[in-house]
């Protein structure tokens, strides 16, 4: 017979920290999802909204931040303060894609159904959040979005103004990535990191993409070091290590092969 007492206690035994609470996780998602709503959808009501997201930051702070003193509950303050920038970035954004996607037949459009938008709004959202140092929530806000659209954008990467995602599934950002205006990628590109060291995670570890880039599907550009000059096009499945001078053609030619089977 199950001895569940024993089970448990042998359970509790191997639970290794007392912060971790998923009901965090949960929250987060939902104040992801409020957030969202709150600044697109147009019959809400602001002044409730705010209230009640105020209140849901309350209970993150009380998950979040460990510290007894609770320094981050002061960080609601300056952070709502900023959502109108952050939604004017956001509307910007929107445009881009509106303008640059043939496919895309109205401005509603965008806002509902398009995953990179989603994905980039959200990672404004928690990049505020980043620089003020509030702990953990960021990073659940945007794994959540990945979770929903399949794009990986780290809070503390840093992105300009008009910035365009066509398809956006599959695309990874990493944390010290830095690309500015007019910036296009497609589906499936990497900015990432060569191989570090743990020691050197406060090292700039991805790359810079300067304005009027555009980056083609699947291309993978790593290194902190590695700077795509503006106005550069990266052809598809482009493996990038190395710095590239502004106006750069960077294509990829692979090797096909094609023979006749033999006949039965």
């Amino acid at each position: 017979m199950v001895n569940k007492k024993e089970i448990v206690n042998q359970i509790r035994s191997h639970k290794q920290n007392a912060n971790l609470n998923f009901k965090l996780k949960e929250d987060a998602q939902r104040f992801t999802k409020e957030l969202f709503a709150t600044l697109f959808n147009f019959p809400n009501n602001l002044e409730e909204d705010l209230d009640r997201l105020e209140r849901l930051f309350e209970d993150l702070v009380e998950l979040a931040c460990w510290e007894l003193d609770k320094k981050c509950s002061k960080v609601w303050d300056d952070y709502v303060s900023e959502l109108p920038e952050i939604l004017r970035k956001l509307n910007l954004d929107a445009k881009a894609i509106f303008t640059n996607d043939p496919a895309a037949e109205t401005i509603e459009e965008v806002y509902l159904a398009y995953p990179g938008f989603y994905a980039i709004a959200i990672y404004r959202l928690s990049h505020a959040l980043y620089k003020k140092g509030f702990p953990i929530v960021p990073r659940l806000m945007t794994e959540y979005a990945h979770q929903v659209t399949g794009v990986d954008i780290n809070p503390g990467a840093t992105i300009g103004e008009h910035f365009f995602m066509d398809h956006a599934t599959g695309i990874v950002i990493g944390e010290t990535a830095v690309i500015k205006d007019h910036v296009k990628l497609y589906q499936g590109v990497t900015l990432g990191a060569l191989s570090v060291s743990k020691e050197l995670q406060a090292v700039k570890r991805h790359p810079t993409i300067e304005n009027f880039v555009t980056i083609y599907a699947n291309a993978t550009i790593l290194g902190g070091e590695t700077i795509i000059g503006e106005h550069s096009l990266i052809g598809g499945n482009v493996w990038l290590t190395k710095s590239v001078p502004p106006y750069s053609l960077v294509s990829h030619k692979p090797e096909i092969l094609i023979r006749e089977l033999e006949k039965k």
